[in-house]
């Protein structure tokens, strides 16, 4: 195969990673924006989302959107309810953001279990969804990754518009901002935190569907794509929204073109998961802050000429 076909294909599948990692990131960056610890049950909701798509398609026969829209709503709420039985009980306690974390991977072992003893622990497909293939020329192409692709730029957009054109929005980022200062002018940002909480869970629901569909079901489904997901947040920068979107594209064309070095070496394809390992160490060690915090614009000023010194 002619090495510009599998450069096309690889920039296609980057496209798709990229966008798989938008969809799960989204929710964990907003809110990490809010509450300042990472949810490690974070996982579980994108597992608990697959698993429901599968139960209202393959089991009950009620058709993928309304599995979507079912699997969005019970996932947010799960969501919800992590943060109002454990995580704000805590954090009134004065927990820190270690107790908080360590917490959250508590409950994501509870939540890894209750689905295991739901569905079992076999793996599982969808059998009753279908996607479509087609051979665009040297491009192989499916729906289900131009709807991975298409969702992820929708949504991107929406957010965009409710944190900068609605009220919602400027609340969000007050209460993300200053949380004192946003409930001084009247926000109340428990319901705002409610709101993002239910939002991000449910966003990590539709993911784990599309993870799901171009994989499988397994009740470790999520702990599979929550690495890459903090290496996106890192990378792009802790609580950066549009910080952690460009980030996702880069980890998903550094993974796929990894794929070239790994085969050349005789390597398992698999390794390339260990791609969002060093992209946490590198960025922790030259950019603790990620690609929000470097100052872009100083690299494209032009440099005074010292005295004596003629610049071309």
């Amino acid at each position: 195969m002619p090495f510009e076909t599998n450069l096309l294909q690889i920039l296609f599948n980057s496209l798709i990673s990229g966008s798989l990692y938008v969809l799960v990131g989204l929710g964990l960056t907003m809110t990490y924006s809010l509450t300042k610890f990472p949810n490690f049950a974070h996982a579980e909701f994108i597992t608990l989302g697959a698993y429901i798509v599968y139960a209202m398609t393959d089991i009950l026969n009620l058709g993928l959107i309304s599995g979507i829209i079912v699997s969005m709503l019970i996932t947010g709420f799960v969501g919800v309810a992590c943060f109002l039985m454990v995580f704000r009980p805590l954090a009134n306690r004065k927990g820190t953001m270690v107790h908080l974390m360590i917490s959250s991977i508590g409950v994501g072992i509870f939540l890894r279990y209750a689905i295991q003893q739901i569905w079992g622990g076999q793996e599982l497909h969808f059998s009753k969804v279908h996607f479509a293939g087609y051979n665009l020329g040297p491009l192989r192409v499916t729906s289900l990754w131009i709807g991975i692709i298409l969702t992820a730029v929708i949504l991107v957009i929406i957010l965009h518009l409710i944190l900068t054109q609605t009220k919602l929005g400027k609340a969000m980022r007050a209460t993300s901002n200053n949380p004192s200062l946003a409930q001084a002018s009247g926000i109340d940002i428990d319901k705002i935190i409610m709101i993002v909480w239910f939002l991000g869970a449910a966003l990590a629901g539709l993911g784990g569907f599309f993870k799901a569909a171009d994989t499988r079901i397994v009740p470790v489904l999520g702990w599979g794509i929550l690495l890459p997901a903090f290496a996106v947040i890192i990378l792009g920068g802790i609580g950066s929204f549009y910080g952690m979107i460009a980030a996702a594209y880069i980890l998903g064309l550094a993974e796929n073109f990894s794929i070239i070095g790994l085969i050349s070496l005789g390597i398992s394809t698999d390794y390339r998961t260990a791609i969002g390992f060093v992209v946490i160490i590198i960025t922790l060690i030259f950019a603790p802050t990620g690609l929000s915090g470097i100052n872009f614009s100083k690299w494209f000023k032009r440099r005074r000429p010292h005295e004596g010194e003629v610049m071309e």
